[in-house]
């Protein structure tokens, strides 16, 4: 069996295809984010459905296809958890013993008390909130006092807004270090975020090109360090560089929104001879799961759906499309939290099978056990199903 030149490993951030078994522990029971999704109104998925996505599983409007062109299937979560690092972490290798800590009513004087003390000024915030809304409603407070604004969100994150004229970047980067340094042990949070922001009251707007995020270190032997072992190039897209603290990236571009993280996974394709393009699109998770915006992740899933011609007429004989999600984020719940949800699982490739049922996979890690086992390594975890599709 010939090794595959090329996998693109394409997330799809937060389209949970309904929910796991252990969904009531999380407060998730019930949910379904691409079900309801798919109830709410007739959803035009031709090529999503082409591959296989309403084979998974009865999806309301969505017809199976009769002839599927790739193979599909669904992964359930092993680690504890439900949010960004975990899913993805999962995907290569790591399973969490246990979830990183969230925040849903602030954090605790001991943290916030001790960050206030050493950056020497006061906070404002401390709650869960969107990046958006939180600063059209504190803005112009930050701007009178010099306070940063501290949040927090359904992730494990301690993020730091601030106004660019008020706290220069080298300030604020330095304050998110100094909450990284605090944050260990039991307030140990997945990730520490700066998120920056320009212009005036009313007409605040994030500068997501300065964004910088201050991940915990992922274990050593997750699929990033093999692959990099090997000599195999990884070229990310989006948050998965940051997600990862850069490890065993050679190549890697942010992006804005799912427009540009598709442009720039197209690029990727155009340049990179050999090796794997890990790519995420956040659009669904970040503008419209945490909005409870069912209308705007239908059209994010529409648009995203009309793209992937162009990306499946790029795809060479020696290349292969894994597209999945990390977790859940089901719009229709009063909850703007992520959710505790299996996650669809589409490969496709010139040389795959078509029409093969992968079943209920028992990890992600069996993604990454699978783009390992094709770059000559292996993983602690997973169960590679190259086999099953080449």
């Amino acid at each position: 069996m010939r090794p595959l030149r090329r996998i693109v490993l394409l997330v799809f951030d937060s389209v949970g295809i309904g929910e796991m078994p252990d969904a009531a522990d999380y407060g998730d029971a019930g949910s379904d984010t691409l079900g309801h999704i798919a109830a709410s109104r007739p959803l035009w998925l031709p090529n999503l459905c082409a591959l296989g996505l309403a084979n998974i599983r009865p999806l309301a409007n969505l017809a199976p296809a009769a002839q599927p062109t790739g193979c599909y299937g669904k992964c359930a979560l092993a680690s504890p958890g439900k949010d960004t690092t975990t899913g993805h972490w999962e995907m290569a290798g790591i399973h969490l013993a246990k979830p990183f800590p969230l925040y849903p009513h602030g954090f605790p004087p001991e943290v916030l008390g001790e960050f206030e003390r050493r950056i020497g000024r006061r906070t404002l915030g401390n709650c869960p909130a969107s990046g958006t809304e939180i600063i059209e409603r504190l803005g112009a407070e930050h701007l009178r006092t010099g306070s940063p604004i501290v949040y927090t969100s359904a992730d494990s994150v301690f993020q730091v807004a601030a106004h660019e004229e008020t706290i220069p970047l080298p300030e604020l980067y330095r304050m998110c270090e100094i909450a990284r340094e605090i944050l260990t042990g039991p307030h140990e949070v997945g990730r520490v975020i700066a998120r920056p922001f320009v212009g005036a009251p009313g007409a605040f707007v994030r500068d997501g090109a300065a964004r910088h995020d201050y991940a915990v270190p992922p274990p050593p032997g997750m699929l990033l360090d093999r692959l990099a072992e090997r000599g195999v190039p990884v070229w990310s897209v989006g948050k998965i560089s940051e997600v990862f603290l850069g490890r065993g990236i050679a190549h890697s571009v942010k992006t804005r929104d799912n427009a540009e993280g598709m442009l720039r996974t197209m690029d990727a394709l155009g340049e990179m001879e050999r090796g794997l393009i890990f790519a995420n699109l956040v659009d669904f998770d970040m503008l419209y799961g945490h909005r409870n915006d069912v209308a705007g992740y239908a059209a994010a899933l529409e648009a995203a759906d009309a793209w992937l011609p162009t990306l499946l007429a790029a795809l060479g004989d020696g290349d292969l499309l894994i597209l999945t999600a990390d977790h859940g984020n089901d719009p229709t719940t009063p909850s703007t939290d992520h959710s505790r949800e299996y996650v669809p699982l589409l490969v496709y490739g010139p040389r795959a099978k078509r029409g093969g049922d992968l079943g209920t996979r028992a990890t992600l890690s069996d993604i990454g056990e699978t783009v390992a086992g094709n770059f000559e390594t292996h993983l602690e975890k997973g169960t590679s199903f190259l086999e099953a599709i080449l």
